[in-house]
């Protein structure tokens, strides 16, 4: 890697134009991004210590990384905001992405949902402190930007948005250049850092070459399937609603369940997601992605609902749970059509309830046994093995069911005719 020239970087922030601003809201989580800008506000843009908000959202990035982010609030000499949206994190959104099947093409969307989350509670902050901008740390070819902008204009449009790494063009490595010689904190372990939450962890996004081969130290849940463990692990799940609320028995709060799951689901070699994406802009990276709990959750949920709503609701909601995820990746939660699609997905989880019980085994996730109250399996009546459906009432619906496809064979037959008599 060719050595960065931190004179030409800094000369380069110093000659880019920028917004007067007196007092900034900053989405502070502690990594390379948002500690560079509390520097930046210093040197750049000329904002007093005092005027610099630093605001810290935890949505279940756990213990390790919120004391990193203390740690590095000290060494900047700030005083961040601390604020716990945990709780509104699991009820208000995590529930919906699972009733949902939240899956953007292969993603479990969990990143695109907290930036969201983040950047409302940012901004009304930013508002209710007085602030005359907001800021925070997104790339210029990455998906946050859009996420934040959009969230920021929906809560404070009158607001300045600062995004100075991509407004600035800075590379990672330049970033890095200029925080070691600015004195910045910077720990990630790998180029890229990551973003984490209780659903489903995001590592070094846009930043993992082609063949890059991923160091095993980087996971926190997941023991590759190799090196999992050599018997299958048994777990009993139940869900109410189209929601998991009990785990080997216990009734457990969401974030509760999901934080045990994943290391359960996880010491058995399962959650990992290694993925070609296509962002906002439609330019593809390859993204790395740790959920264990999600997997099981999402693949039993799916499951559910096959067994307990109608073929036609099945089928319509296939599309509106595709749309769902895509409104969500594309920074749209708090858009009319993703309020309505919610009520529809809510309309239909009144009868998906279960209980099943999987084995987990080195990467895999076996459902063992069911127990569905109010599915719609009628085996009494659909086994070829029952006798109580009398096959001759079947008779006559065929034949009903069978005109249509008369009336076409005889146009083929008009059809071939006036071919011939054109010859």
């Amino acid at each position: 890697m060719a050595r960065i020239n931190v004179k030409a970087v800094e000369k380069k922030i110093m000659e880019t134009p920028i917004p007067a601003v007196k007092r900034v809201a900053l989405a502070y989580s502690g990594g390379l991004d948002s500690t560079l800008a509390v520097e930046l506000l210093r040197r750049k843009f000329n904002v007093a210590d005092k005027n610099i908000i630093p605001i810290n959202v935890d949505v279940g990035q756990g213990k390790e990384d919120q004391d990193k982010a203390k740690d590095n609030a000290k060494i900047l000499k700030i005083k961040p905001v601390w604020l716990d949206a945990r709780k509104e994190f699991t009820e208000q959104w995590l529930g919906k992405a699972i009733r949902a099947n939240s899956n953007y093409n292969g993603y479990p969307c969990s990143t695109s949902m907290t930036r969201q989350l983040i950047a409302r509670i940012v901004a009304q902050e930013a508002r209710k402190r007085g602030c005359d901008a907001v800021m925070e740390g997104s790339t210029g070819k990455g998906n946050d930007q859009y996420r934040m902008h959009n969230t920021f204009m929906t809560f404070a449009p009158e607001l300045t948005v600062l995004c100075p790494v991509r407004d600035f063009d800075l590379g990672r490595a330049e970033e890095e250049a200029i925080c070691k010689a600015w004195g910045v904190p910077v720990d990630e372990m790998i180029s890229g850092g990551d973003d984490k939450t209780m659903w489903c962890r995001s590592i070094a996004s846009g930043a993992v070459d082609l063949n890059q081969e991923l160091p095993a130290k980087i996971w926190i849940w997941l023991v590759p399937p190799e090196k999992a463990r050599k018997r299958p692990e048994y777990v009993d799940i139940e869900f109410v609603e189209g929601l998991p609320v009990r785990l080997n028995g216990k009734e457990l709060a969401l974030d509760k369940l999901v934080e045990k799951l994943n290391f359960i689901a996880g010491r058995n070699g399962i959650g990992r997601i290694d993925m070609f994406e296509d962002g906002i802009m439609g330019l593809k990276s390859r993204e790395i992605y740790e959920a264990p709990a999600a997997h099981v959750i999402l693949k039993l949920h799916s499951d559910l609902e096959q067994a307990c709503i109608t073929s036609q609701e099945i089928q319509f909601k296939k599309g509106v749970d595709a749309k769902w995820a895509q409104m969500v990746y594309g920074g749209e939660w708090y858009h009319p059509l993703k309020d309505a699609l919610d009520a529809f997905v809510a309309s239909t989880q009144k009868v998906v309830n279960g209980k099943y019980k999987v084995k987990l085994y080195k990467g895999n996730i076996e459902i063992v046994k069911r127990e569905l109250p109010t599915s719609l399996f009628s085996p009494e009546i659909r086994s070829i093995k029952a006798g109580g459906f009398d096959q001759r009432w079947s008779h006559d619906a065929a034949k009903v069911r069978g005109i249509r496809f008369e009336i076409l064979a005889k146009r083929k037959q008009v059809m071939r005719k006036l071919k011939r008599g054109k010859k």
